[in-house]
């Protein structure tokens, strides 16, 4: 029991923490996606400098990549590559 207990809290607490991480990260990348002002700050940390059609292009795949039941591009295009 001395051992049990701290390695089951252990394993709650990286389950826990991981999914509030993807929620944070989640919530972060919608905020994101309707602030370029943010999305701009990201990009040059990155060391990208947008304009504004780049902006849009960048907006516009964020809002892709959200919806639900949607399969990214390059994931259909990496499918085809095989055939």
């Amino acid at each position: 029991m001395n051992i049990a207990l701290p390695i089951i809290t252990l394993v709650v607490g990286l389950i826990g923490g991981f999914f509030i991480g993807v929620y944070y990260l989640r919530r972060q990348m919608t905020t994101m996606q309707n602030d370029p002002e943010m999305l701009q700050k990201v990009a040059k940390q990155m060391g990208y400098n947008l304009n504004g059609k780049q902006m849009q292009r960048a907006q516009q795949m964020m809002k892709n990549n959200n919806q639900p039941g949607r399969a990214s591009a390059a994931g259909k295009r990496q499918g085809r590559k095989g055939k």
